[in-house]
């Protein structure tokens, strides 16, 4: 399966798939932390989601013709409600409609499975509700983070480790740790990692239906 993860800076989501066997890359404007420049396509996704030869950090080019899945994460700082305060300059600036358009783009792409996540927010309504909405402690992880998921010739995901009762014993700051990440430069690429029990979960899912 040749698969596209765009806006992935951290690699987690085309890591699980590589591990599958699939010719998985990653697509973003900075450079990946994930330690695999040569699955890594710096630039603009939007180009990206066109197939066709891509280059990757390493110099070399691959010829992926049509994508079979697209993983798409826009930027949701416009877009997430727990930005809401900011909405109205926002609105005033058109970022946020900038990031509305932009988010569309990877929801109307023209590939026959696509997931685009973002988190709780204004696409619910502007676009329509999403098909899923997962936590991480359906997969592993005690931790609570919703996140939703608009899912084109795809199935929702089967949680693969329950481990809610247990993130309820925690404190609310070790279970909602990601909300209370400390300001800094990589604050931004921490909050919107994927967790790795979900980007498993995607491949395995995922990676194993058919490709037309």
């Amino acid at each position: 399966m040749k698969v596209l993860v765009a806006c992935e800076e951290s690699q987690t989501v085309c890591k699980a798939f590589r591990a599958k066997g699939h010719e998985a890359y990653s697509c973003d404007i900075q450079e990946p932390s994930g330690g695999h420049p040569e699955w890594h396509i710096l630039g603009d996704a939007l180009k990206a989601i066109e197939g066709g030869q891509v280059t990757t950090m390493d110099g070399q080019t691959h010829d992926v013709g049509r994508w079979d899945l697209l993983i798409a994460h826009p930027p949701c700082t416009d877009l997430a409600a727990s930005g809401a305060r900011w909405f109205p300059e926002k609105q005033r600036t058109f970022a946020q409609q900038k990031s509305i358009v932009f988010f569309m783009r990877f929801a109307l792409a023209p590939v026959d499975k696509i997931a685009t996540e973002n988190p709780v927010g204004i696409m619910s309504t502007v676009y329509m509700k999403p098909d899923q909405i997962v936590q991480p402690w359906m997969f592993g992880h005690p931790e609570q983070k919703a996140t939703c998921l608009w899912l084109k010739g795809l199935p929702k995901l089967v949680p693969t480790k329950n481990v809610r009762e247990e993130m309820l014993q925690l404190p609310q700051r070790l279970r909602e740790k990601n909300h209370w990440c400390s300001p800094g430069p990589d604050r931004a690429k921490i909050r919107s990692k994927t967790y790795p029990g979900i980007a498993a979960a995607m491949a395995e899912q995922w990676g194993a239906l058919p490709c037309e």
